[in-house]
């Protein structure tokens, strides 16, 4: 079976204070161990699309994998007209503090959005978008070149919340990666592209621990330990604005992107309906709900054209999922074995499913 090609397009964070949550690194992660994956490049996107493009670089580095290129995309938003540019200190740089000596000097070989473009019209059908981050690179791509709607295979975005599960009540309608450039969202969610939207309601159901944290230390690999680095200092964010998890004591922070990034490895993680989505805004802070409609119901309600192109996920094996995160992460073998076999988790010596 061919492996899944894919572009990830990221505002990876740091976990320090200035930077934000390490999801985004823990799913680039996830990707570069999983051969079942094939990462054609890392485009970044919001606030200092620069700075955390060289942060990219550093985890695909000491993930072994300078062979992969990252482009820098767009750090404004998409009508410029929301807060986004460049921060004064900055976000990603700070975790040069976590891996001094990386080299991370390699030149851009592009910009984001004409890679994506040209990626996905030089091989319709065949790459799926994984978006990560607010939807500017993607929604802009769509503008310059229409037709990357009907060549991409797929987009799996992280991104929204229908809150029609048993948590809805307890969600957020505003999240964070559409409200930073709704008009953006709006743009894709409306192009009728094939999309997965994995939202936070299975993405609040997905956790991550001090005892996650301490099994990707055991592993030995310095990536690991780097991205244990990041989720305790992430923790120490959580507290200051979390009374309840100072109270009981337990760190717990939520793997968002690592779990749309699972759906290319196992899509019967999640349960899905199909869903016409759209995305509601103004000027107001807050705004940039996204609202979902069963397609058989958008006729009542005047929406033009009723076709749902969304299947939006609704629930979650958790566990399952925690199983294939720290599978992947732990497993010293993946680009050797296709795919890994129990006898390589066991640590024997000789694995049925070795390249040669």
């Amino acid at each position: 079976m061919s492996a899944n090609r894919i572009i990830i397009d990221t505002d990876i964070g740091t976990g320090a204070v200035l930077g934000g949550d390490p999801d985004d690194a823990i799913a680039l992660a996830l990707a570069m161990n999983s051969p079942e994956i094939k990462l054609e490049g890392v485009t970044t996107v919001y606030r200092d699309a620069i700075p955390r493009a060289r942060f990219a670089q550093k985890i695909l580095h000491l993930g072994g994998r300078d062979d992969i290129d990252v482009y820098p995309g767009l750090s404004e938003t998409m009508l410029r007209n929301r807060p986004g540019g460049h921060t004064i200190d900055g976000l990603p740089w700070e975790a040069g503090r976590q891996d001094e000596g990386v080299d991370i000097g390699r030149e851009w070989k592009g910009h984001a959005v004409d890679f994506m473009i040209k990626t996905i019209m030089d091989n319709p059908g065949e790459i799926t978008l994984v978006a990560l981050g607010p939807l500017t690179n993607v929604a802009v791509a769509m503008v310059r070149e229409p037709r990357i709607i009907q060549h991409v295979k797929e987009i799996i975005l992280m991104g929204g919340a229908h809150r029609l599960g048993g948590n809805g009540a307890g969600l957020n309608p505003a999240e964070a990666n559409v409200k930073r450039d709704p008009e953006a969202a709006s743009v894709v969610f409306s192009s009728q592209a094939p999309i997965v939207m994995v939202g936070l309601d299975v993405t609040m159901k997905v956790g991550f621990t001090q005892n996650e944290c301490d099994l990707l230390r055991k592993s030995g690999n310095p990536l690991n330990e780097m991205l244990a680095n990041m989720v305790e200092q992430w923790f120490e964010v959580i507290r200051t604005k979390r009374p309840d998890i100072r109270q009981t004591g337990q760190d717990k922070t939520h793997m968002q992107d690592p779990l749309a990034v699972s759906l290319l490895l196992n899509r019967s993680l999640v349960t899905t309906r199909k869903m016409k989505v759209t995305v509601e805004y103004d000027h107001r802070v807050g705004t940039g709900q996204t609202v979902a409609i069963a397609p058989e119901e958008s006729i009542w309600l005047d929406l033009g054209n009723t076709r749902g192109n969304v299947e939006a996920c609704i629930d979650v094996d958790s566990e399952a999922f925690r199983e294939l995160l720290l599978e992947k992460l732990n497993c010293t073998h993946c680009r050797i074995c296709v795919p890994c076999e129990k006898e390589v988790q066991l640590g024997m010596e000789k694995t049925p499913g070795l390249v040669e």
